[in-house]
């Protein structure tokens, strides 16, 4: 958006700032403009939103690479938190940004040997062997992560001299960490790995129709009979959790054309080709009705041709 900073005001720019703030929203190309046109050389007027503004303004300098910006950010940060950790965390983000891995990673040490129930730093760590490529390690490090306790010893409250460990897992239950690791699995080739993976994630959402569909895709991917029929049971699930999800219709036909065109018992085929016939006739007519795209049948009849090049049989 092009501003007329005639007509704007500093303050005018502190409270759109704190508009997007409270929204959630990121806006990062316009805060940079409008901090160096006006908010910038007044930040200290800000009051009490000046920290909030100043990381509002780093995280935009990293999502535009203005780099020479999330540096002055972080060295007025540093004077007012000289031992703050997010402040460190954020230069390690900085420094990761210019490729200084090493230097990154050894500031995000420092950061959980002070902290280690901190999951930022060890996820940035993460985040820096993927970008150098090494998934293994990665793999190995995310684990480890996910495997994370912290013990602590206590008394039972009738006798001083029984003494018992609790064991708490701080990072066990982080989805966005299983989710990540299916993936590095996912890259590597390591299917029966990714599948436990994404199982991990049901665990915690049951009703989800995304992670049914999930672990159906690769299970059909695995390929075997057992794993189709397994792969046809989460599709199946995933549309009675969400008839709408169109992923899972054609991944129902696709399992049942495998099923239709194997040596299985007969009866078990034609059972297969009604539910191929009714997932791409489904299939076919939700498309046609939620698709924005005007006339498209045509396009509906050109996929269903070449989902019925697949040749669904019945002996």
């Amino acid at each position: 958006m092009a501003y007329n900073f005639k007509e704007i005001s500093w303050t005018d720019v502190r409270d759109q700032f704190r508009k997007w703030r409270e929204d959630n929203e990121r806006r990062s190309d316009e805060v940079i403009q409008l901090w160096e046109a006006l908010l910038e050389s007044r930040v200290q007027k800000t009051g009490n939103e000046m920290h909030l503004i100043l990381e509002q303004v780093l995280i935009a300098a990293f999502d535009t690479s203005r780099l020479d910006i999330a540096g002055k950010c972080i060295e007025t940060l540093s004077i007012e938190f000289p031992e703050s950790m997010r402040v460190m965390k954020f230069e390690a983000m900085r420094l990761e940004a210019l490729q200084m891995y090493d230097e990154a990673t050894d500031l995000l040490d420092e950061i959980i040997v002070k902290d280690e129930t901190n999951a930022a730093p060890r996820k940035r760590k993460i985040a820096i062997l993927k970008a150098r490529g090494m998934r293994s390690e990665a793999i190995k490090d995310l684990n480890e992560y996910l495997k994370t306790t912290s013990s602590y010893t206590g008394k039972w409250m009738k006798s001083d001299d029984n003494h018992t460990h609790f064991r708490y897992n701080w990072f066990m239950s982080d989805q966005e960490a299983w989710h990540e690791l299916c993936g590095l699995y996912l890259a590597e080739g390591d299917y029966s790995k990714a599948v436990f993976c994404m199982e991990e994630l049901l665990l915690h959402n049951p009703h989800s129709h995304l992670i049914h569909q999930r672990i159906a895709e690769i299970r059909y991917t695995m390929g075997g009979m057992d794993n189709v029929e397994i792969a046809r049971i989460y599709y199946s699930q995933a549309l009675k959790l969400n008839p709408n999800n169109l992923r899972a219709l054609y991944g129902l036909y696709l399992c049942c054309s495998y099923i239709t065109n194997s040596r299985v018992l007969g009866s078990k085929r034609k059972e297969a080709q009604k539910i191929a016939q009714w997932a791409l006739e489904s299939a076919g007519v939700r498309t046609i009705t939620s698709s924005k795209i005007s006339s498209n049948d045509k396009l509906v009849s050109s996929l269903e041709c070449a989902l019925g090049s697949l040749d669904i049989k019945s002996n």
